[in-house]
């Protein structure tokens, strides 16, 4: 007990915690998918805690390029399994945590069985759509609460999925984006501290859904934006409308597909027609496929959703309204409904914020689309558009 009391004594004496709440992540168990830049600050804060039982899903091995994000791995554990990496540093960090390893890539035929080893919750670490929808399809089937992160460039979300009734990642997602979409991070890149805030705020989710503590991000999609040092919350329900999940099949498709199986294009983006039936997903494009577009004719409703500040210092020529992208609902009645709408901010982060904010507010995805690379990009092609 004199251990126990040493180790964990800020636990001990904080409110809501106390002894009763250490009992309870000592008797818990949490199953990491991945052990790279999400699952890395997961692990190491969930073992600190004093989680009794972490599991841990991974079958790569460490490379050099790991390091600069995925800080449970060290250069002395180059070449080595990731899963034995990971093991050994939880092991060193808190001898009293149960570390269980499975060098495995998680796939639909041996998902279920994994996850009904006796695990409480699953926290997602992967880089991937359709892990992610076997995951919440699983945790689905099994009644599992599952807590969900993504990064990309200078941008993470994060959410709580399936928690005591709440809405599911289909419920958010319904429908996947066509393969090669959404490229990884090895393709767009990742500032390395970003999963370390996105992976931390998964950790405190878990820890708070063992503690029965505050407020669970259930029904919330928290939106962190590096750059501006900004967070946004979109809020979501339960789709009452969606076929409920009894299969995997769904999720065995996207596996099984070639086109899932193969590597992104980083420099490719949504075409015309292309995602037509997917209208919970809006439309990613660079600026050089919007400039072939706009050559053959395309001429969309152009929204800045900077800040009034930098609209007034520097703005596209041909700009047809600007608001900020926290307010962008208020001027969802200006917003034309039978013509695409072109989303730039300075990046390409805040657009995104404000499509998914539109399309909560109730507009089709498929007519928002997203400019990669914002206002930066669009001076970098073409310099004599941008007013100053």
């Amino acid at each position: 007990m004199m251990g126990l009391n040493e180790r964990y004594d800020r636990h001990l004496v904080l409110p809501g915690v106390g002894l009763e709440g250490q009992e309870k992540l000592a008797a818990a168990s949490v199953l990491v998918i991945g052990s790279g830049g999400l699952g890395s600050p997961v692990l190491l804060y969930l073992a600190a805690a004093g989680v009794g039982r972490l599991g841990v899903v991974d079958d790569d091995t460490v490379a050099l390029s790991n390091l600069q994000r995925q800080i449970i791995h060290s250069t002395g554990a180059v070449g080595e399994k990731k899963v034995t990496s990971a093991q050994n540093r939880l092991r060193e960090l808190n001898d009293e945590v149960e570390v269980v390893a499975y060098d495995t890539r998680l796939t639909p035929s041996n998902a279920l069985g994994i996850f009904q080893e006796g695990w409480d919750l699953i926290v997602d670490g992967t880089d991937n759509l359709p892990t992610r929808y076997l995951v919440d399809d699983c945790c689905s089937l099994l009644n599992l609460p599952w807590v969900y992160g993504s990064i990309y460039r200078y941008e993470g979300q994060v959410s709580v999925f399936n928690y005591q009734g709440g809405p599911t990642y289909r419920d958010l997602f319904t429908t996947s984006p066509p393969p090669g979409a959404v490229p990884s991070c090895s393709e767009g890149g990742v500032l390395g501290v970003l999963p370390g805030v996105v992976g931390s705020l998964q950790a405190n989710e878990a820890l708070k859904i063992i503690l029965d503590l505050g407020k669970v991000l259930t029904g919330r999609l928290l939106l962190y934006d590096a750059e501006e040092m900004a967070f946004n919350t979109l809020r979501f329900s339960r789709d009452e409308d969606r076929e409920t999940i009894t299969t995997l099949d769904a999720a065995t498709a996207m596996f099984n597909s070639p086109e899932w199986c193969a590597v992104a294009d980083p420099k490719r983006s949504i075409q015309e027609g292309e995602a037509s039936d997917v209208r919970s997903m809006f439309q990613r494009i660079s600026m050089s496929d919007f400039i072939e577009r706009r050559n053959q004719g395309w001429a969309p409703f152009i929204l800045d959703v900077r800040s009034a500040m930098e609209h007034q210092q520097a703005h596209v020529a041909s700009c047809d309204h600007h608001v900020s992208h926290e307010s962008v609902t208020d001027s969802i009645d200006v917003l034309p409904k039978d013509r695409d709408i072109l989303i730039y901010c300075k990046s390409g982060v805040r657009s995104q914020t404000a499509a998914m904010l539109l399309m909560q507010a109730g507009m089709d995805g498929s007519t928002l689309y997203n400019l990669d690379g914002g206002i930066l990009a669009w001076n970098a092609a073409h310099p004599e558009e941008i007013l100053q």
